[in-house]
């Protein structure tokens, strides 16, 4: 779980990165785009479960049968300890060589000279199979510092199953709006008859909801300058349309709500059955489909047919150390991991569905059926310009968002003093960490 204990402690060390750290990138004993000719042995850190572990291993043998001068050592551990320790590693000027990395520290590790621009090493790294609203999601003023590995989109969720056992029709994605879904939520309710609720609040998984409210009314999360810009008037009317959900009886009461949000994602309510709709990334629905034991199927969002703020979000990057010995055999590894038909066999969708579009157009036919409809949910989905990655100092927010919506839902603060608080609150967390 992402805890506010972890991200104090990412923090409190990063802090100290910048008198060690250089401001632009070093200098490489490799010479820059030219490849060793002797022995070379790169570091390698990921974080994931036992089988995302196994997959990349054979990966990496299988890039060190293709590169036999290139010895890769692999580093892994779960996410609350990988992010002490990358924090610690790189403080120290002893950061892994390729750094599997999340979008919520992007900006952290990059603005501090943490992590190398790779647009200095086109020679080793082919971008041109990524589409470019992809690859900006790693950009940062002007500097590509992580290549996306996975993408994902939001998505609304619908257990087709329970629709059906209701007599409840589906609705139609292409023109629904955020009104219909509060009525649907409440015929499902209605039938559910205390057992089973209509929605699933969106105000406690993530951001994500957050930012697409955010779009659809013409504003973003935050600016290009890394400071909180959401209107407190649109985050008003976002506050209290989750009220009004839990009022009005389409979501499940308060109480039930904060429960099915603090467990894992098999455990919310959309993957127990406990509500009919709920929102999720669309690269969620294997996990969601298994655990549900029931059909689920992927909507576009309310409103979005005529707003398109819908974006790509990296499941991750793959970035690299600024202060790598061997940038280029490093940036080698990036382009293997990103292009090679083979390795992509073997990770499939572990970690999201390709952002390279012929890669993954190359896996189509390997993929389980729910991956494949996460894939193809992708792939037709009208998509903007991303938002700026989240600034240093704001990954706090989705802490921040839970606490201040579980205020709303128990009426121990208004919408409009809710959304003020969070807009104070996350504006000082960035402003702690400049």
């Amino acid at each position: 779980m992402r805890s506010r204990l972890l991200r104090r402690t990412v923090w409190a060390v990063l802090l100290t990165m910048t008198a060690s750290l250089p401001v632009a990138c070093s200098s490489s004993s490799g010479g820059g785009d030219e490849l060793s000719a002797g022995p070379v042995t790169l570091r390698f850190s990921w974080w994931g479960a036992d089988d995302r572990h196994k997959r990349t291993q054979q990966v990496i043998d299988l890039f060190q049968k293709k590169h036999p001068n290139i010895t890769v050592r692999g580093e892994f551990k779960d996410w609350n300890s990988y992010w002490d320790s990358l924090a610690t590693t790189v403080a120290a000027n002893d950061a892994p060589d390729v750094i599997q990395m999340d979008e919520l520290y992007l900006a952290s590790y990059a603005q501090r000279g943490a992590l190398l621009d790779l647009n200095t090493e086109k020679t080793h790294l082919n971008t041109g199979d990524f589409d470019l609203k992809a690859l900006a999601t790693g950009a940062l003023d002007g500097q590509q510092y992580g290549l996306p590995v996975g993408l994902g989109s939001y998505a609304l969720v619908a257990n087709t199953d329970l629709l059906a056992k209701y007599g409840v029709p589906l609705p139609d994605d292409n023109t629904w709006s955020w009104d219909d879904l509060k009525k649907v939520g409440e015929q499902v309710s209605k039938a559910g008859g205390g057992s089973v609720w209509g929605v699933q609040s969106p105000g406690f998984s993530d951001a994500g909801g957050l930012q697409i409210w955010a779009r659809q009314a013409g504003g973003t999360l935050f600016d290009d300058k890394g400071k909180v810009a959401i209107p407190p008037e649109v985050l008003t009317r976002y506050f209290a349309y989750l009220l009004d959900l839990a009022h009005g009886g389409a979501a499940p009461p308060p109480s039930v709500t904060i429960e099915k949000a603090g467990g894992t994602l098999s455990q919310t309510a959309v993957a127990t059955n406990a509500t009919a709709f709920g929102f999720c990334w669309n690269t969620q629905l294997t996990t969601l489909s298994a655990a549900s034991g029931q059909k689920l199927k992927l909507l576009k969002l309310p409103g979005e047919a005529q707003a398109h703020a819908e974006y790509y979000k990296p499941s991750m990057f793959w970035s690299v150390s600024a202060r790598s010995q061997h940038p280029a055999e490093a940036s080698l590894l990036l382009d293997f991991l990103a292009n090679d038909p083979d390795a992509a066999k073997i990770m499939l969708t572990d970690r999201g569905v390709p952002a390279n579009t012929k890669i993954r157009a190359s896996i189509d036919g390997s993929l389980k059926p729910t991956d494949k409809a996460a894939a193809d949910y992708l792939n037709q989905l009208k998509v903007s310009d991303p938002p700026r990655v989240t600034p240093n100092g704001a990954s706090t927010v989705e802490t921040i968002l839970k606490r201040h919506t579980e205020d709303v839902l128990f009426g121990r603060a208004t919408p409009d003093k809710a959304a003020q608080a969070f807009i104070t609150e996350l504006q000082a967390d960035i402003d702690a960490a400049r």
